[in-house]
């Protein structure tokens, strides 16, 4: 059985710079810490966070939308979950990021759920509001 998380997230930068800093490698490694390749095509492969996570885009709207198809290391073969990344402009050129994932293999949730907060949303917010 699998399960979805969702997020709501509101970020100090604007829906462009957000957008960029998700899906450009070197944007995403130094928010993160961590090594990241990501394509900027539909059908472009991704790894992040070295090789511990991995897909490819599903869609790709500049400053609205990111869809991938996710999967981590250690997921049973051929299992990915879809990651929405939907961004809108809120009051005083903030960012309303509206998050979803579809398909985590349930016994993975709880800590997905925690990883997003502390591995993304977290320092997102640091790197973007500095």
């Amino acid at each position: 059985m699998t399960k979805t998380i969702r997020h709501t997230v509101a970020i100090g930068a604007a829906p462009k710079r957000v957008y960029e800093t998700l899906i450009n490698d070197k944007k995403h490694a130094k928010f993160t810490g961590a090594k990241a390749a990501i394509s900027r095509k539909v059908g472009g492969a991704f790894k992040c966070y070295g090789t511990y996570l991995s897909g490819f885009n599903l869609d790709l709207v500049p400053g609205k939308r990111i869809v991938q198809a996710w999967r981590s290391t250690g997921w049973p073969a051929g299992c990915y979950s879809v990651v929405t990344f939907a961004l809108s402009r809120s009051k005083g050129g903030k960012t309303k990021l509206k998050f979803s994932q579809v398909g985590v293999p349930s016994p993975n949730r709880m800590d997905i759920n925690k990883g997003w907060q502390t591995y993304y949303w977290k320092p997102l917010k640091a790197y973007l509001e500095k």
